[in-house]
């Protein structure tokens, strides 16, 4: 409870200095800004503004992670992505790969997502919600009493292998060994939020390269860490 309210605190106190900003222009010259600190510190007054977040063009990654992940599409204009957990990255996604597949669990959350990507013809957004009962439950504040088998399983309705797949939503343990045997070869794998010890466990009972990605982070005051993992190469 102090957690959220401190949070809410700091996001109001944000929504506020962002009015100051706007009219003062600051905004403007953050976001001409050429360097990664202009676009960090642009980014937080976009904090929980999906809007924003989608016009600035950010997912909200650690910037090094960002910077990995758009060098890795690059060199791959027709990657396919799975994401579990949509949002700006989907928005993100969309404008670099050639197929994007993006499964949400809120309802709401999931229809201003699909309003954004209207037209997008290479984007599904899968809307799968929790259960009353099952097997794979939520470790995260709030959501005891949902399970998330449906939502976890959803990538395999999908056919070959994926170049990227996204970690960034509910169950994130599980969905993490339902994508280890998904990944093209040379294909990666995003685990957000990875300073939260059950992620690095997970990751490290994967038996995936793990390569952290700590710093900077879009919309966030402090430092994050985002973990791209990516398969060993065999021994000769």
């Amino acid at each position: 409870m102090m957690h959220r309210t401190i949070r809410s605190g700091y996001v109001s106190a944000i929504r506020g200095a962002r009015v100051v900003a706007n009219k003062t222009g600051v905004l403007d010259r953050l976001e001409a800004g050429p360097h990664r600190r202009s676009r960090w510190l642009r980014s937080l007054f976009a904090i929980y503004d999906f809007d924003d977040l989608a016009r600035l063009d950010l997912p909200w990654w650690t910037f090094d992670a960002i910077d990995t992940v758009e060098r890795f599409l690059a060199g791959r204009p027709q990657a396919r992505v799975f994401e579990w957990g949509s949002g700006a990255s989907t928005l993100w996604l969309s404008r670099r790969a050639g197929e994007v597949i993006s499964v949400e669990h809120d309802p709401e959350w999931s229809d201003m997502v699909a309003r954004k990507l209207a037209g997008c013809a290479h984007v599904a957004l899968r809307h799968v919600p929790a259960q009353a009962a099952g097997e794979v439950a939520s470790r995260k504040a709030g959501f005891a009493g949902q399970y998330f088998d449906d939502y976890v399983r959803a990538i395999r309705d999908v056919p070959g292998a994926l170049d990227l797949i996204v970690i960034d939503g509910r169950a994130r343990e599980v969905c993490l060994r339902e994508a280890a045997d998904r990944l093209a070869p040379g294909g990666m794998i995003l685990l957000d939020d990875f300073r939260r010890k059950r992620y690095q466990v997970a990751a490290e009972a994967s038996g995936l390269k793990i390569a952290r990605h700590e710093g900077l982070a879009v919309c966030l005051p402090l430092p994050d860490s985002t973990a791209v993992l990516t398969r060993r190469r065999a021994l000769a």
